[in-house]
């Protein structure tokens, strides 16, 4: 019980792209499992490695960070995820 509490106070706590971030997630993880209805809108996770555009960068590229792809009026859309610790996702 107290990871769950510990875990909703976690949540309430997020900021606009942090609650996201965790919808995007959360999203992709019940269609992975098939929880969610597949009619509804599907999204993948896909790690990219990133140019940050520097001249001069030596570091290039930088990565791997994850991204989410969807498809929304049409149009495919992305939204940056970010770093995650469970690379099994």
């Amino acid at each position: 019980m107290t990871l769950d509490r510990d875990l909703l106070d976690a949540v309430k706590d997020l900021d606009e792209h942090g609650l996201r971030r965790l919808q995007i997630l959360t999203k992709a993880q019940l269609q992975r499992s098939g929880a969610v209805d597949p009619t509804e809108t599907k999204v993948s996770l896909r790690q990219q490695m990133v140019r940050c555009g520097k001249d001069g960068c030596t570091k290039c590229p930088h990565g791997p960070y994850w991204y989410a792809y969807w498809t929304e009026e049409g149009r495919r859309r992305s939204r940056y995820v970010g770093r995650l610790l469970d690379e099994s996702l």
